[in-house]
């Protein structure tokens, strides 16, 4: 099922319309925008509890001590913002989103894997994840039962990602100031009442630093695979540097900001039998005054249906990313609906001991992602001298193999979870005689992968086909 180009031109930057487009290419007519506007479509996601979460984790789960935790949020965070920077450049360039981008290197079929993945991660996983921080902060500001909550949040950000891309950027414009107005005041008050101090590190987990790095990685990093779905639609000739800068800047600097007022805010000194009846949103927002508790309440409601609406639509685009043709009337909006149902399930589930899985899935994207990104900037490397017209074609193209690329990512990550994963559900080999590492299954893997690439796509059968005839402009793709 695909859109008719006229179809697509005549969607153009109307915002209360329904995106008929899905995997296939944005033609020029359509193109609009400016890349300024990246700036609070990746910050307002950010403005959430999720993003606190992380911090909390580093000094209240982990041990850290809080400047060590705040070392280990800039790092991690800053290597997933420049990645997510770079590969939001395949936007403009060919109009696509980014797991249609991926196939240059891993071929149509071989793209199915991370395109599956993602659309798992995204829509229903991180989907998940942010119904479950929302539906926290609505339960605790209004007093409805949970359940309800939950139902209310995933009805606003499944109708957000059903009209698409158009509708989405407004909602983010529209979020970005008031989100970030009121969580700066909440920081500011939290950093105040919060005791640094207290935070000196003498019950650290082993290996808690990277375990820091890893979990605010996994983070910004799960940004990374949706880089293009929110470029495509802007000019070519839009500038490179604006086009990576303002992501790139909308993501570190709103995580960087709120993972460590999370950190903070697991110093702030709450009653053992207060906080044993406390929900994590609610041991957030203890400290604040009633009238700035009420506003951040709802202002990580918001925040969380600001995410989903990103996870749900790039999880439908993944998943027409990987060619399965579907009924004509299966368009993206209808795909999007069906991720919001299998999201709310497992939100369902995920209303009980939110903690550890959160943890936990924050280190299994990285499993992935790693390896994934490292095939994938390896590719765009070595591509480096072929021309938007020779690589546009290979995108469209069903014959287009390599099966190095899918090969080199899966055993990746096999290899960096086998030997360094460290998580409640499974110790690597390595890691469980030394613990100390942390998990580096994200950073072992991301090496394997790109040395397996180099050395894999060199074998006769397993390299990249050859390119298709070029065309100025890429035939649409089935989706």
């Amino acid at each position: 099922m695909t859109a008719a180009p006229t179809e697509i031109s005549a969607y153009g930057d109307h915002v209360l319309a329904v995106e008929p487009t899905g995997a296939e290419p944005v033609p020029e007519q359509a193109r609009h925008g400016k890349p300024i506007g990246l700036l609070w479509t990746w910050t307002s996601p950010n403005m959430e509890f999720a993003t606190v979460f992380v911090g909390v984790l580093s000094v209240g789960v982990f041990g850290l001590s809080f400047w060590d935790a705040v070392l280990a949020i800039v790092l991690g965070t800053a290597l997933g913002a420049v990645a997510h920077a770079f590969l939001g450049l395949s936007g403009p360039r060919f109009g696509v989103p980014q797991m249609v981008a991926g196939r240059s290197a891993f071929g149509f079929v071989g793209n199915m894997l991370p395109s599956v993945l993602n659309a798992v991660t995204a829509g229903i996983g991180w989907f998940a994840v942010n119904s479950v921080s929302a539906a926290y902060a609505l339960n605790t500001l209004l007093g409805w039962p949970l359940l309800l909550c939950l139902f209310i949040v995933v009805i606003l950000q499944v109708t957000l990602a059903y009209l698409g891309h158009n509708f989405i950027q407004s909602a983010e414009r529209y979020a970005f100031p008031a989100l970030t107005v009121v969580f700066l005041i909440a920081a500011g008050v939290i950093l105040s009442k919060s005791h640094i101090g207290s935070a000196n590190g003498a019950h650290a987990f082993s290996g808690a630093f990277l375990l820091t790095v890893g979990a605010t990685f996994g983070y910004a990093a799960g940004w990374t695979p949706y880089g293009s779905d929110y470029t495509r639609y802007l000019p070519r000739t839009a500038p490179k540097w604006a086009v990576a800068l303002w992501p790139g800047i909308g993501v570190l600097v709103s995580c960087v900001l709120l993972e460590i007022v999370g950190a903070a805010s697991a110093t702030v000194l709450i009653p053992a039998k207060v906080a044993a009846d406390l929900s994590p949103t609610a041991a957030f927002t203890y400290a604040l005054p009633t009238w700035l508790a009420d506003l951040t309440l709802l202002a990580i409601a918001v925040g969380g249906i600001a995410a989903n609406a990103l996870n749900i639509y790039s999880g439908s685009l993944s998943f027409l990313a990987t060619g399965i043709k579907l009924p004509a009337f299966l368009r993206r909006s209808w795909v999007s609906v069906g991720f919001g149902v299998l999201g709310t399930a497992l939100a369902w589930s995920g209303l009980s001991d939110s903690a550890t899985k959160y943890n936990n899935f924050l280190l299994v994207i990285t499993y992935w992602i790693g390896p994934w990104l490292a095939v994938t900037f390896v590719d765009r490397y070595l591509r480096r001298r072929e021309s938007d017209s020779s690589i546009g074609a290979l995108l469209q193209s069903t014959a287009h193999r390599n099966w190095a690329a899918p090969i080199a990512m899966a055993l990746g990550t096999a290899l960096g979870v086998w030997l360094f994963s460290n998580q409640t559900e499974y110790v690597g080999l390595v890691a469980k005689h030394v613990p100390d590492i942390g998990d580096v299954a994200f950073e072992t893997g991301f090496v394997i992968a790109a040395v397996l690439y180099l050395a894999l796509r060199l074998v006769p059968g397993l390299g990249s086909t050859p390119a298709p005839a070029t065309v100025d402009q890429p035939e649409p793709a089935t989706a």
